[in-house]
């Protein structure tokens, strides 16, 4: 039991929540009542979550050696040494095979963007995440994927504000967690990661704030486009509070509260955070469906 134990730490499952964004399409294109759509979208869904895990592995694989060091990340299997890297390589083979078997299932677009997906991220782990700004870019390109995955899969088009918000999301979440971590080991940061030696705290600061201000503008002005208003048949600016509420929590936990890390478990750990994410989901389904 150890050993399915250890693997299923390797898959990060808590992270799996991030795949949320591929049923970005389902919840805003009016398809939900369709029952092929709705399971193409939890297909891709669960492909995404099996080639995001092999991810992680392949990621566990290359820094072990700096996550030893880590106080947070010593306890990961390969770092600990209770899986060896052979054998978190042929797991994230393994899983990176059956998630672009079941995206295909979806739909080859689907599996074409998983296939991308898998790409980025290994080309992420072999060095591009030492590389200042395009580290969180390509974090923030994976989303993207997701979205474009799960549109894909049930075979719609997807908004270009909705898009632009997820684009401002993820690098405003992506900026917040390097100044966490640059800000928890200022005098080791280039030791813990790489990159962050060449990063400063001026520079993250401004750049969470840049994205956190573009995100709220963008979102509100998705809200209130006619556009929006033609296809739900209502505008959803009520949901505009707990955007702002989510993103000013996460401002403050990462000044106050030393915060800004983990984003999924920021969310599981901050009660008001996941007062924002379910009243966002709630105000949505209740305006579009």
């Amino acid at each position: 039991m150890s050993a399915v134990r250890d693997y299923f730490q390797l898959a990060r499952p808590h992270h799996w929540v991030k795949n949320a964004f591929v049923l970005t399409g389902l919840l805003f294109g009016h398809v939900a009542g369709d029952p092929a759509r709705v399971a193409a979208a939890l297909a891709v869904t669960a492909a995404f979550c099996l080639v995001s895990s092999a991810v992680y592995a392949l990621n566990d694989v290359f820094d072990r050696d700096s996550d030893r060091a880590h106080p947070d990340k010593a306890g990961r299997p390969v770092a600990r040494g209770a899986i060896s890297p052979r054998a978190a390589l042929a797991f994230a083979a393994l899983l990176t095979c059956a998630g672009l078997a079941l995206g295909a299932w979806a739909g080859p677009r689907a599996a074409a963007i998983l296939a991308a997906y898998a790409a980025v991220n290994v080309a992420y782990s072999m060095g591009l995440k030492r590389v200042p700004v395009l580290d969180v870019a390509v974090i923030a390109a994976g989303f993207l994927l997701r979205i474009l995955a799960g549109t894909a899969g049930i075979g719609i088009e997807p908004s270009r504000w909705l898009f632009a918000c997820a684009l401002l999301l993820t690098l405003f979440l992506g900026f917040a967690k390097r100044r966490a971590e640059l800000a928890q080991f200022v005098d080791e940061a280039a030791d813990r990661r790489a990159v962050l030696g060449v990063y400063s705290l001026r520079f993250l600061d401004g750049a969470v704030l840049f994205c956190a201000g573009g995100l709220l503008a963008a979102y509100a002005m998705y809200t209130i486009d006619p556009g929006t208003a033609e296809l739900h048949g209502t505008d959803l600016l009520p949901t505009l509070p707990f955007v702002a509420l989510g993103t000013f929590r996460t401002l403050h936990r990462l000044h106050f509260r030393g915060g800004g890390g983990d984003p999924t478990l920021e969310l599981l750990r901050d009660p008001w955070m996941l007062v924002a994410a379910a009243g966002w989901v709630a105000s949505v389904v209740w305006l579009v469906a």
